[in-house]
């Protein structure tokens, strides 16, 4: 079972849901990386690649820009103005 649930969607679109074990993605203070058990936070999003790796190591990654990232008890939602996985 993944230990975070991540959903991430853009304006006008639902761009991937699923389970992970990892999240990183570019924020106005850098990047972070979420892991499970992350304290609850609320960043803005920069323009970059939000990387998401799921428990069979495989990786997803989506082109972002704008928006926000939000984390709560291991789920994290990325609504961003404009993405695409890439």
């Amino acid at each position: 079972m993944a230990a975070l649930n991540v959903s991430v969607v853009s304006a006008d679109q639902e761009i991937w849901t699923g389970g992970a074990s990892q999240v990183i993605a570019k924020t106005v203070e850098g990047e972070i990386g979420i892991l499970r058990g992350h304290e609850p936070m609320l960043a803005l999003l920069a323009q970059g690649e939000v990387r998401v790796t799921i428990d069979d190591g495989t990786k997803i990654t989506v082109d972002a820009e704008g928006g926000f990232l939000s984390v709560d008890h291991d789920n994290v939602t990325i609504v961003a103005s404009r993405a695409a996985l890439i």
